[in-house]
């Protein structure tokens, strides 16, 4: 494949886009990984979603 005169720039560009989705997936992975483990803390705790409450209304 010839890309000519501006084939590094291109790998370049499209290194630059590989490694920066990788990190967004790994961000996210991770801080997904923090929020389960601070939930998991909080419900530990006793601290409990208010959306697990239920409403008075019954709905």
């Amino acid at each position: 494949m010839d890309l000519g005169p501006h084939a590094a720039f291109i790998w370049a560009s499209y290194g630059a886009f590989a490694l920066i989705i990788g990190l967004l997936i790994l961000w996210i992975l991770l801080d997904g990984w923090r929020q389960g483990k601070a939930l998991a803390d909080a419900e530990r705790r006793g601290l409990k979603r208010r959306s697990a409450e239920g409403r008075a209304d019954g709905t």
